[in-house]
C-alpha cells in the first residue's frame, strides 16, 4: 500500500501526484508498487529491503541530500499470539523535497498522524515530523507497558489459589514482550543520541527541546521496562513457591484422608477373613468395630490437628 499525503491549509489531504512537501507512506508494497518506487524514488528503492526486514535495528544515516532513520515501534499483535507485544522497524527518509515512511505492517502511530490527532503536524516540517514521530513512539511504549503492568497485576491475583500452568505460560508471554521492548528502547536511545550529536535540529531551539523531551520519555520507558521485568521475575519465583505450597497442602490433605480410611479398612479386612474370629457371632460385633474405628479416627484427627498438619 502506498499513500501520499500533503498538508494543505493546515489540513492533511491525501493526494494522487508526487510533489514537493508530500509525505509518502509505504506499507508492505506489492510488486507493482515496488516498480513505482523504483521509478519515482531510486533512493528509497535502495533501502526497501532493509525497511521490510523485521529484525532491522534502529540506526541513523546522514548524507548531504537525505537523512535516514530506522526506529523500532511498539506493536500489539493480539493476546492469542505467543508474544502479544512486539516491535517492528519503521524506516524514515527525509529528503529535501519529501518524507518517506516504510513499514512492513500498519501501525497505530502513523495512523494517528493520518487521522490528524497530532497537534502541529505538517508535511512541510520534515524535522519536526521526525521528532513528533519519535515522541509518539516513546509515549506508545509507556502506554503498552502500563497495559502489561495491569495484566501482570491481574495474573498476580490468580496466583494464590492456582494449581494450573496457564498463569505461568501467560507470564512467560509478557516476559518475552518485555525483552523485545528493552532491546528496542535501548537501540532507539542510541539512535536518538546520535541524532543529537549530528546537530540536525540545532537550527530551532524548539526542535532541540523536543528532542530532549523525546530522549527523556525514552529513558523513562527503559526504566519502566526494567522495573516491570524485575517485578515479573519475582512473580515467577513467587508463582513457583505458591504452586509448591498448594501442592503440599493437597498432599497433606490426601495423606490425612488416606490414614483415616485405612483404620476402618484394617478392621474390615481382619473380620472379613474366612476363619473363626473372637466375638464373630456376637450381634453387637459390627457396632463395636464401627465405634472403635470412629474413636481411632478421632484420635488421629486430634493428633494431626495438634501437629498443625492442616
Amino acid at each position: 500500500m502506498i499513500q501520499l499525503f500533503q498538508t494543505q491549509k493546515t489540513q492533511l489531504q491525501e493526494v494522487k501526484n508526487l510533489a514537493d512537501g508530500v509525505w509518502i507512506n509505504i506499507v508492505d508494497p506489492s510488486y507493482e508498487e515496488r516498480s513505482w518506487i523504483e521509478e519515482n524514488s531510486p533512493l528509497v528503492a535502495e533501502y526497501l529491503s532493509d525497511s521490510l526486514d523485521l529484525d532491522e535495528l534502529s540506526r541513523v544515516e546522514k548524507e548531504d541530500d537525505y537523512l535516514l532513520v530506522v526506529i523500532r515501534l511498539p506493536h500489539f499483535r493480539g493476546v492469542e499470539h505467543d508474544s502479544p507485544f512486539t516491535t517492528i522497524p519503521l524506516l524514515i527518509i527525509l529528503t529535501e523535497q519529501n518524507i518517506y515512511t516504510i513499514c512492513k505492517e500498519e501501525n497505530v502511530i502513523l495512523q494517528e498522524f493520518i487521522r490528524e490527532r497530532i497537534k502541529g503536524f505538517s508535511t512541510a516540517k520534515k524535522n519536526k515530523f521526525l521528532l513528533q514521530l519519535m515522541f509518539k513512539t516513546a509515549g506508545k511504549y509507556l502506554l503498552h507497558l502500563r497495559n502489561i503492568n495491569k495484566i501482570v497485576e491481574r495474573l498476580e491475583d490468580e496466583l494464590e489459589s492456582s494449581l494450573r500452568n496457564r498463569e505461568i505460560f501467560e507470564l512467560l508471554k509478557y516476559e518475552k514482550a518485555l525483552i523485545y521492548y528493552m532491546t528496542a528502547l535501548q537501540a532507539n536511545g542510541a539512535m536518538m543520541e546520535r541524532l543529537r550529536r549530528l546537530h540536525i535540529f540545532s537550527a530551532f531551539e524548539e526542535d532541540e527541546d523536543l528532542l530532549e523531551e523525546v530522549m527523556i520519555e525514552n529513558q523513562q520507558a527503559i526504566q519502566m521496562t526494567n522495573i516491570t521485568t524485575r517485578v515479573l521475575g519475582q512473580m515467577m519465583e513467587a508463582y513457583s513457591s505458591v504452586i509448591n505450597n498448594n501442592m503440599n497442602n493437597v498432599m497433606k490433605t490426601l495423606t490425612f484422608v488416606t490414614i483415616c480410611l485405612a483404620i476402618p479398612t484394617l478392621f474390615a479386612s481382619l473380620y472379613g477373613m474366612n476363619v473363626p474370629l473372637p466375638y464373630a457371632q456376637t450381634t453387637a460385633a459390627f457396632w463395636v468395630l464401627v465405634s472403635v474405628s470412629v474413636v481411632l479416627v478421632s484420635v488421629v484427627f486430634f493428633l494431626f490437628k495438634r501437629m498443625r498438619w492442616f
